[in-house]
């Protein structure tokens, strides 16, 4: 009776609110609580991807405008830079993501007040760590780059392209947040629609900025800043004419209480260790292949963007789950998460076994869209890359479901300790393997990793699935109770 009464209350309370902002032009929520569950996380997944692929876009363009026009050398400076933009812009996206997480879990519950005072609540964090980040960022990115023992040859470029970028946190926090938070509320096409645009405009002023106005690697940073400041305005645009929901004013700050604040950085911040955690064996992972010198520095940038777009239909699927997972749990139909993980976990190992196999056999002929066909030496090694990292797939498909399930039910501790894994395994190939095995030794790294991360978070979800079944059970027999009072 009790909890028929909550949400009764949460019902009255989100439509006095949505009754209150009913003059304003809205666009229709949508809510993952009601359907099929593995269509609804597939249909939300694929704008995910396509955004996702986009997003590698950004990357991807810098890499291969920047090693056709610029050379080897030049590449190999942007890609050192990946795994220290891995462990600042981690941070940030591992935040925002997880503030997002208690924004869908009150939309699945339906109480949008709640909705209202999470986002004040996740801006003003994701202030006061943009600065600190940014701050932080730029005073230790030339040290970071002398530790990882980045080749003297490319450490003035890699230093000026990370610094444009890191100057830059405020667009890139803005972007993260702003798009976590529209896809609380069921909405993944939309920030998709922005994305598109906005890798248009990159590839375009890329081209501009080295072809025409010769800046050199810095322009490279420019245009992805610039067109992902554009995403930003769209969002916000977005928000103002479709989603009275998120409009908020000064007076909104004041909803804002110690309790708000303690549950969004129970959740965000330990998202955002994980995240940097991880990436700190990227980045020791990173130093091992510059001291393997600069062809294995290529053949692992070239190699790892190829990665990243082969694995995003898995990590797509993941994030899906993470929304999915969030606003059923708010709904309290945990029968449903249970269904969704059972055919979400098939759909990946799936997914995953067949990019595998693709990549595998036309992956050195995707490396030649970076270097050419002048470097052998670079695809060889991209082969090695490929061999060894490709045959683990199905491990990172099962370890993305997994993960942002747990992320999705607000365990945010147990996902940061499987990023402690990650470390520990990273860290051991890129200290100890790819001394005794050569570059063979470091390709092992990301395998380790991923079943490092698997052994931590397995056992977490078994006690999960238990604390779900429970509570269904509970669920069905208030269910039962009711309908024979009523009867």
């Amino acid at each position: 009776m009790q909890r028929t009464i909550d949400t009764v209350q949460s019902m009255e309370k989100g439509s006095l609110f949505l009754a209150s902002t009913s003059h304003l032009p809205q666009r229709k929520m949508k809510t993952l609580t009601k359907g099929n569950p593995i269509k609804l996380i597939l249909l939300f997944a694929v704008p995910l991807l396509i955004g996702n692929l986009f997003q590698q876009l950004y990357s991807l363009s810098d890499t291969i405008i920047v090693g056709q026009t610029l050379g080897v050398d030049a590449l190999a400076a942007v890609g050192s830079t990946g795994s220290i933009q891995f462990l600042i812009i981690g941070f940030a996206q591992g935040l925002t993501a997880g503030l997002s997480i208690l924004t869908a879990q009150y939309f699945g519950a339906g109480d949008y007040q709640k909705v209202r005072q999470s986002f004040v609540t996740s801006i003003v964090i994701t202030v006061i760590v943009t600065v600190l980040l940014t701050i932080f960022s730029l005073t230790f990115v030339g040290k970071i780059l002398e530790l990882m023992q980045t080749p003297a040859e490319i450490k003035n470029d890699a230093q000026t392209f990370i610094s444009v970028i890191f100057a830059s946190m405020v667009v890139l926090m803005a972007y993260n947040l702003l798009s976590n938070i529209i896809r609380a509320l069921g909405d993944s096409k939309t920030p998709l629609y922005f994305l598109i645009f906005a890798t248009i405009v990159n590839v375009i002023l890329e081209l501009l900025f080295l072809l025409v106005f010769h800046w050199g690697i810095a322009g490279a940073g420019f245009a992805t800043v610039l067109a992902q400041g554009i995403s930003v305005v769209l969002c916000i645009v977005y928000i103002i004419r479709k989603l009275p929901l998120l409009q908020i004013e000064w007076k909104d700050f004041k909803t804002i209480t110690k309790e708000s604040l303690g549950k969004h950085l129970y959740v965000g911040l330990p998202m955002a260790f994980q995240m940097s955690i991880i990436a700190i064996g990227a980045v020791l992972l990173q130093s091992a292949l510059n001291g393997l010198g600069t062809t294995a520095v290529a053949a692992s940038t070239a190699g790892g963007k190829i990665d990243q777009l082969a694995t995003l239909p898995m990590m797509s699927l993941g994030v899906a789950m993470s929304t999915f997972t969030a606003q059923n749990y708010g709904a309290k139909k945990c029968g449903r998460i249970l269904q969704g993980v059972r055919q979400t976990i098939i759909v990946s190992i799936t997914v995953a076994i067949i990019g595998a196999v693709l990549i595998i056999i036309f992956g050195k002929q995707l490396v030649t869209l970076f270097v050419g066909n002048q470097a052998p030496a670079v695809l060889k090694l991209s082969q090695t890359y490929f061999n060894i990292t490709c045959t683990f797939y199905w491990v990172l498909g099962i370890l993305f479901v997994i993960r942002y399930t747990l992320q999705g039910l607000g365990q945010s501790i147990v996902p940061t300790l499987a990023g402690i894994a990650e470390l520990v395994m990273r860290s051991s190939a890129a200290l100890f393997l790819a001394k005794a095995l050569g570059y063979a030794g470091a390709c092992c790294a990301n395998p380790m990793a991923w079943a490092g991360s698997c052994f931590v978070l397995i056992p977490s979800y078994v006690k999960s699935y238990k604390m779900l079944k429970q509570r269904e059970k509970e669920q069905d027999n208030k269910s039962n109770e009711e309908s024979g009072t009523e009867f």
